[in-house]
Formats: C-alpha cells, sequence, structure tokens
C-alpha cells in the first residue's frame, strides 16, 4: 500500500530530526571550551582591572597607556598563554576586587596581597612580588617614626593591605580614607592630613617628587602579591601559574624587577633556581 501524503511528511520530518541529532553529536560541531579554554569574557583577551596611579606597579604614562611592573610582567604572562590583547582598565582599589567578582573583568593586576578576607570573593595566582609598607609625611610634622601617630591624621587608601594593618598597629592614629594615593598626597600637601601610610616604592617616588620624607619603612609579610581572577576559574588559574614560574625561571621577572625597583632587595624565591613560593604583597 501507498503511503499516504500526511505520512511522507512525518516520515521527512523524523528523518530530519534524526540527522541534525547526529550532526550535533557528532565531529562537526564546535565545543566551546576548545574556543575558550580559560573562560574568558571574551575568547582570546584578556579584560584586566588595575590602577592608573600606583607607581612602579601600574599607572598610566604621560601618553595614557598603562604600564609598569605588574603591567608588564601580566602581559609578558599572558603571551606564554597564547594571548597578546590584553585591555586594562583603570578602578578605585575598593572597586577592583568586586569588579573581578563579579565578571566585569577576567583579572585584577595591581600587586594586590592576597588575604584570607580576599580568598572568600576571589581567587589568586600564586605569589609574584614582594615588598615593604612605608609612613611619609612633611619634613617639619615632626613626626619620625611610627609611634608618632598617635593623635595624627594618617592616610590610606581604602580597600589596601595598609588600611588594614593600620587599623591593626596604629590604634591611636586618625585614619582618613582616600580613593587612591594621589588624592592622600594632596590631601598631605596641603595640610589635610599629617602622613601619609602606602607601599614603599610607590612612596619613593612621591617623595622625590615633592620633598617629602619617609617617617618609617616597615616590612610586611601578612600577604604574597598575586594575580585576580574570578572564583572557581581553575583552568585560568592554572595557566597563569605555569606562566608565572617560567617567567621566573628564564629570568624575565628578574630582569623586569631590576627595571622598575633598582636598588632594591630582590627576592630569591622569584629568581631562577627559587622555590616561587610568594612574598609580602604591597597593596
Amino acid at each position: 500500500m501507498s503511503p499516504t501524503p500526511r505520512t511522507s511528511v512525518l516520515v521527512a520530518l523524523l528523518a530530519l530530526v534524526a540527522t541534525l541529532g547526529l550532526a550535533a553529536c557528532g565531529g562537526g560541531s564546535t565545543d566551546s571550551s576548545a574556543d575558550n579554554p580559560y573562560g574568558l569574557i571574551k575568547p582570546g583577551q584578556l579584560r584586566v582591572a588595575t590602577l592608573g596611579d600606583a607607581k612602579p606597579y601600574t599607572f598610566t604614562d604621560a601618553g595614557g597607556q598603562f604600564t609598569g611592573f605588574d603591567v608588564e610582567l601580566f602581559r609578558d604572562v599572558a603571551k606564554r598563554m597564547g594571548i597578546t590583547d590584553v585591555v586594562y582598565t583603570g578602578q578605585d582599589f575598593s572597586a577592583l576586587l568586586p569588579a573581578v567578582a563579579n565578571g566585569q573583568f577576567d583579572a585584577g593586576v595591581a600587586a594586590i596581597g592576597i588575604t584570607e578576607a580576599r580568598k572568600k570573593t576571589v581567587d589568586f595566582s600564586a605569589g609574584y612580588l614582594a615588598g615593604y609598607l612605608t609612613v611619609i609625611t612633611k619634613k617639619d610634622s615632626g613626626i619620625t617614626s611610627a609611634d608618632g601617630l598617635a593623635g595624627k591624621r594618617l592616610g590610606v587608601v581604602q580597600g589596601t593591605l595598609q588600611e588594614a594593618y593600620a587599623v591593626k598597629n596604629f590604634p591611636k592614629a586618625d585614619l582618613v580614607r582616600f580613593p587612591d594615593n594621589n588624592a592622600a598626597i594632596s590631601a598631605l600637601n596641603r595640610g589635610s592630613v599629617d602622613a601619609h601610610f602606602l607601599d614603599y616604592e610607590a612612596a619613593k617616588s612621591y617623595i622625590a617628587q615633592f620633598g617629602l620624607v619617609s617617617a618609617a619603612d616597615i616590612p610586611s609579610f601578612d600577604a604574597p602579591a598575586g594575580f585576580a581572577i574570578k572564583k572557581g576559574n581553575s583552568a585560568l588559574k592554572a595557566a597563569l601559574d605555569k606562566a608565572l614560574v617560567a617567567a621566573m625561571e628564564d629570568g624575565t621577572w628578574k630582569r623586569l624587577y631590576e627595571k622598575w625597583f633598582p636598588g632594591s632587595p630582590m627576592p630569591k624565591q622569584y629568581l631562577p633556581g627559587g622555590d616561587h613560593t610568594g612574598a609580602p604583597a604591597a597593596q
């Protein structure tokens, strides 16, 4: 018996569905994970939240381009991962980690200290930087040590390790919070605060630029500095860690450190043959 027109249409539809199903399961499909192995916002591009005033770690040059130790190191790390398209966007430090955590950026790069509190909201690469904390002030302020901060107005950048350290260790100081170092230094120069607490390397440039002095250089061993990424992205973390170790082993890290921190102590763990286990952070 010959099939009816309705039966023929039904058979054809069933055959089409079967064909599409086989195609979806077969080798002709596109594997999105293969195209985007690191789970980036845009495949092949790293979108990075950073700071524009944290010299020599990350800052904008005269042409408005981001540069500094962290910027150059991250570009090198990204290149080792096969990514040359790295887009930096400046943020206030207090907004940087939340922006990474909620997926606005693939990474945060700004000498960010790895702390237990921060690890609750973001993941981090292995550590890659060491540093000191510094109290800077005017020459005539009368502040010559950390003990001299009692009853004084001390500037800190909100959300940094310096803020947390000051809360814990300078309880008699009157902390004044700022969005960035430039705002705090402006306040110091006009007398709105008596001193500012910041990273040692950044302090050196402000001391030279404005004729300020260091009242205290304090070694901080509370947290290593790492690249921040959204929680759960294990593929990106593994790739960053592998590339960081390679940059340390072939001397790239050493070359960049000597360029951006001339004369500063160099932690052995980041040199070729080191254990690469981390060191104190700057922010």
